[in-house]
């Protein structure tokens, strides 16, 4: 039994992290800014307190803590989004430092969209092109952050995570209601690339980065095989019986991401991210293709 701590662990990831460690019978604890259940313990994410405690003597910190990229990049979320993911990591640090018994493995999310826009050549982490906008500056920042202190007893994984598929949260859910609604044709023009990961795959990863103490530093969590968004839409209409979709030109989605309070890089960009060095490791994924990942949803 080991004992796992999830900072952030109230979200869709998490909770998903949680039950799969639970059915292990691994004791997990959840730090979070709304305790609810009994293995939860408070914390704001920013600052040291009691909560340190229960990092003292674990054997695997996951950090899952960040404001939702799904808003309008203006200034203020612009702002919440980094120090969200920047403080909690540097207060995380600060509370391996000080314990006794510092965890073993600490795991801190990333994303696969800290890689260029790229629709023919994929991006794996030796030679993946990281860029300049704002959402690869927040990447970078988290990651800097991260890596800034080595830790002598605790061996670092950043998770750089892809769209991940499940029923009960991500994107996911969204997409299938869209689809039924006769919307589910194409975004933009359709071709960019899409990477992605079932959360099933998502939570033995993590459980695979846990046994294998070679894995250290940046990870790509992504299916070995991206599809583009026009297959991705029609996949999903096929799944939910839906014979037709209208798709959406880029002018078009500029004007429902403004009336939706999000921005359309998160359906327009293209993530084309390859996760060779899960491969080399020997990671097998149980839904390496999108068919048989959205039939298993």
């Amino acid at each position: 039994m080991k004992k796992i701590v999830i900072a952030g662990g109230t979200g869709f990831l998490g909770q998903a992290l949680e039950k799969h460690f639970a059915l292990k019978g691994d004791k997990v604890f959840i730090l979070t800014r709304k305790p609810k259940k009994e293995n939860h313990v408070k914390w704001d994410g920013y600052s040291l307190g009691d909560w340190a405690k229960v990092i003292d003597g674990a054997d695997v910190l996951i950090n899952m803590t960040g404001k939702s990229v799904d808003c309008r990049y203006h200034e203020k979320n612009r702002t919440a989004i980094i120090r969200s993911r920047v403080e909690s990591t540097k207060v995380l640090a600060g509370a391996i430092e000080q314990a006794k018994n510092p965890p073993d493995l600490w795991m801190n999310a990333s994303s696969a969209t800290i890689y260029v826009h790229a629709e023919t050549t994929l991006m794996t982490e030796k030679t993946g092109v990281i860029g300049d906008d704002f959402s690869m500056g927040v990447c970078k920042k988290w990651e800097a952050a991260f890596f800034e202190n080595p830790l002598a007893s605790t061996r670092k994984v950043a998770l750089r995570t892809s769209i991940v598929l499940g029923n009960e949260g991500g994107a996911l859910p969204k997409m299938k209601q869209i689809a039924r609604l006769g919307l589910g044709g194409h975004q933009g023009r359709g071709n960019q690339k899409v990477s992605w990961i079932h959360i099933e795959d998502f939570c033995k990863v993590v459980d695979f980065v846990i046994q294998n103490e070679s894995i250290e530093g940046a990870i790509n969590v992504t299916a070995p095989s991206p599809t583009d968004n026009q297959k991705l839409m029609k996949t999903i209409r096929k799944q939910v019986k839906m014979p037709f979709g209208f798709s959406q030109p880029r002018a078009l989605l500029e004007v429902g991401a403004w009336l939706l309070k999000t921005e359309t890089e998160l359906l327009l960009k293209s993530r084309n991210v390859y996760p060779e060095r899960l491969l080399e490791a020997g990671f097998h994924f149980d839904y390496p293709r999108i068919e048989t990942a959205l039939l298993s949803l």
